[in-house]
Formats: C-alpha cells, sequence, structure tokens
C-alpha cells in the first residue's frame, strides 16, 4: 500500500510502497509559501495516478501548515488547474502566473 510522507531533511514529500521510494515532489519553504520545483514517479509508474497522490497530498499537508503554495512544477500547476479546490493556496495576483 503506498503512502505519502513528508521527508524534512531531504526537503521531498516522498511517496513509498513499503521501502521503496516511487515518487516524490521536492519543496522549497519561501516565507510564507512552499515552492514545489519538481515532482517524479519512478519509470515505469506513471499513468497510475502516484503524481496525482503525491500532488494531493503536499498541497493537504501546505494547506493544514496555513501556507501557500507556488507551483513551480508544471505537474503540480496543472493538478491545481484540473483540482480548482487548491486555488485559495495560490496568492490571488499570482494565480495567472500559473493559468489559475
Amino acid at each position: 500500500m503506498t503512502q505519502v510522507r513528508r521527508n524534512d531533511d531531504t526537503q521531498r514529500y516522498e511517496l513509498t510502497d513499503g521501502d521503496r521510494t516511487l515518487g516524490f515532489a521536492e519543496f522549497r519553504p519561501v516565507g510564507n509559501a512552499v515552492m514545489l520545483p519538481h515532482t517524479e514517479v519512478e519509470e515505469g509508474h506513471e499513468g497510475e495516478g502516484l503524481g496525482s497522490q503525491l500532488a494531493r497530498a503536499a498541497l493537504d499537508d501546505i494547506r493544514a501548515q496555513g501556507k501557500l503554495v507556488l507551483p513551480m512544477c508544471p505537474f503540480i500547476a496543472a493538478y491545481i488547474r484540473r483540482h480548482p479546490e487548491y486555488n485559495d493556496l495560490i496568492h490571488p495576483q499570482q494565480r495567472a502566473v500559473f493559468g489559475l
């Protein structure tokens, strides 16, 4: 069973299945926001919904921290476009930059 955990040491949200890491989303704290610059899913596991699981967990965690998101990763920005319930995590003056 897969799960996502925040690893503050490596600044990544890591998607694991047992002791195997299947993907990650990097994060960088920036003031009252968290930048998400890059998301990656292990080769051969694309199209299984793992990237979406990572995105959802990262965004939910950032929301729980009361912070905003800078979705520099094109995958994360596209995920937010498909899931407008996360638009509030993007500063209103920056939404157009990310196509939101």
